[in-house]
């Protein structure tokens, strides 16, 4: 079976970006990669270990795709509820809690 080819536009992760993942792995690993300054807890997962990595790179100048944009900011967009239908939501709800107290 042949191999798949990338199109004309070559690596997509640079060699740079390679090593600073293998170096926050290599981090976790021994159990001294931190995730911020300070006090911190110690990063225990292996895809938060790739990403501080592949951030570091990012900062360093490798090439390094774009980050990618989060779920949260498209669905709020793509919400089709109001807010006045939200406002009478929460008023149904309120008194529902106020009948069961009495």
């Amino acid at each position: 079976m042949a191999a798949r080819k990338r199109s004309s536009g070559g690596r997509k992760y640079g060699k740079a970006a390679g090593k600073s993942v293998k170096r926050a792995m290599h981090k976790k690993k021994r159990g001294t990669l931190k995730s911020g300054k300070g006090r911190h807890p110690k990063v225990k997962s292996r895809e938060q270990a790739i990403a501080i990595g592949l951030n570091e790179a990012r900062e360093s100048g490798a090439k390094v795709p774009r980050k990618r944009s989060s779920k949260k900011s498209t669905r709020k967009k793509s919400s089709s509820r109001t807010s006045s239908s939200r406002k009478s939501s929460r008023k149904t709800s309120s008194s529902r809690k106020s009948s069961r107290r009495k």
